[in-house]
């Protein structure tokens, strides 16, 4: 694998979710392609020093979204993202995500141009401007 999962034992962020995240984002700016291996489920709890099964609960949300695909004898491999949800499921799930985003905009006091800004930069990190 050509990504380094790092966990951070003091976010709010559950272990298993950070794991999915990084995973998320490494696919989606293209340090990850399909095709690609990950570690099994024991060698990343190992390198990482984790109950096995916080890392098969962060695969299991991977294999659920579409992103990876267990393949018997040979291991687990990032897919061509499948179509899980529908356009108007897609939005309501997201919602919920910007909420969170702009409430915490407040104690931060960015402006709505740079949230923006921020937002487009991050964007611009996807490749071919958006997740595979």
């Amino acid at each position: 694998m050509n990504v380094r999962i790092a966990i951070s034992t003091g976010s709010p962020n559950p272990i298993y979710r950070q794991i999915a995240e990084q995973v998320r984002m490494a696919i989606a700016t293209g340090k990850l392609r399909i095709g690609d291996q990950l570690p099994s489920v024991r060698a990343l709890a190992e390198d990482l020093v984790l109950n096995p099964n916080t890392v098969a609960r962060a695969y299991t949300d991977l294999t659920r979204d579409g992103l990876i695909e267990s393949r018997s004898g040979r291991g687990v491999f990032i897919i061509r993202k499948r179509k899980v949800f529908t356009r108007e499921e897609d939005r309501r799930r997201l919602e919920p995500l910007m909420d969170a985003l702009i409430g915490e905009d407040n104690p931060m006091h960015f402006t709505r141009e740079e949230l923006q800004e921020a937002f487009q930069k991050k964007l611009s990190q996807w490749k071919d401007g958006g997740p595979s």
